[in-house]
């Protein structure tokens, strides 16, 4: 092959490569043109907690009127009310302004978008937040709701309980399914804080569902004891050498306090006298001196005896021993399943 045919057929060879990455330019063009599947049509994601002006905070509440206050504890008080943008009631928690100030430079409306992303039915849903000077506004889900605390320790006319034993298994399992989800699921986990009944709402199949979860770093070096905790917190809280504060661990004492109050009926104290008086009679299985006796003692108590059992582990052992919230959702939730006929 002479010299000048050599390089026609170089030219060919070029000329064809040249027309393929024309037509694989072409194509790639024409795939990147492709109209992308959103998210949300596969994988559908909670809306982020609004941002909400002081002003409609004000018209919800009616300027905070006392008349429409549905709760108040160590953080702050609750109202009901309706926002301008819908037609259902909402709980609006308004932050004790003392709290407010402590923690001026805190990142809130970041903190409120992120507790916003619970999606759980054992957790009430945060709807919103408001954020001006001195003020804090938190706006969850409310329906109508009643505490686990009003449910306890209210009885109906003839004075008898107003929660049968197989409900109150039912709110201790439900309970526990919404911390495991703070715990377990959520990342970077949540730890609530204080689980006690006035944060547990009880919904009108008997479930329970968590609320005022996250917002205990409001408490910041506030004196705990004469903010409300004591009774729900462990002692590895406050007493030592380094304090170890709010943790998973505290959270499942909280609930084994939570399971005693169930079982026996009784409220906590400041003291944390119900855990003390508790769990001798727990150890000794006296539960005919135990458990409520407004309720008729079940023929067949294992159900009970098993709650007790964990009550007593959540308590009863150092953050180390304590069951995780896992092992104890798991034991609750058999025994929801397995409801047996008192």
């Amino acid at each position: 092959m002479s010299r000048g045919e050599i390089i026609i057929v170089y030219n060919v060879i070029l000329a064809i490569l040249a027309i393929i990455m024309i037509i694989l330019v072409i194509l790639l063009f024409i795939c990147c043109k492709k109209k992308p599947i959103k998210a949300e049509e596969t994988l559908p994601t909670k809306q982020i907690a609004c941002s909400y002006s002081l002003m409609d905070i004000h018209g919800a509440t009616d300027g905070f009127n006392y008349r429409r206050i549905i709760g108040q504890g160590c953080i702050g008080r609750v109202y009901a009310g309706i926002l301008p943008n819908g037609d259902e009631q909402v709980a609006i928690k308004r932050i004790h302004p003392r709290l407010v100030l402590s923690n001026a430079g805190f990142g809130f409306s970041s903190m409120m978008k992120w507790l916003s992303l619970t999606d759980h039915p054992n957790i009430v849903p945060i709807l919103g937040f408001s954020e001006a000077p001195g003020e804090r506004i938190v706006v969850m889900e409310f329906g109508g709701l009643l505490s686990l605390d009003f449910y306890l320790h209210q009885n109906r006319d003839d004075g008898t309980s107003l929660l049968d034993w197989n409900c109150r298994l039912k709110v201790a399992a439900s309970a526990a399914r919404g911390i495991e989800y703070l715990h377990e699921v959520m990342a970077p986990h949540i730890v609530h804080g204080c689980i006690k009944p006035s944060n547990i709402l009880i919904d009108f199949n008997f479930c329970a569902r968590i609320c005022d979860y996250g917002l205990y770093f409001f408490l910041g070096n506030y004196d705990q004891k004469q903010l409300g905790l004591m009774g729900y917190i462990d002692d590895e809280y406050w007493i030592g050498s380094e304090k170890k504060g709010c943790s998973k661990e505290s959270d499942v004492y909280g609930l084994g306090v939570v399971l005693l109050e169930l079982l026996s009926g009784r409220r906590s104290d400041q003291q944390g006298l119900l855990v003390k008086w508790a769990m001798p009679l727990i150890k000794e299985m006296k539960f005919s001196e135990f458990l409520d006796n407004r309720l008729v003692l079940p023929s067949d108590i294992r159900p009970l005896v098993r709650l007790a059992k964990v009550a007593l582990a959540c308590v009863g052992n150092s953050r180390k021993s304590r069951p995780s919230i896992v092992q104890v959702a798991a034991i609750l939730n058999s025994l929801e399943v397995g409801l047996l006929s008192f």
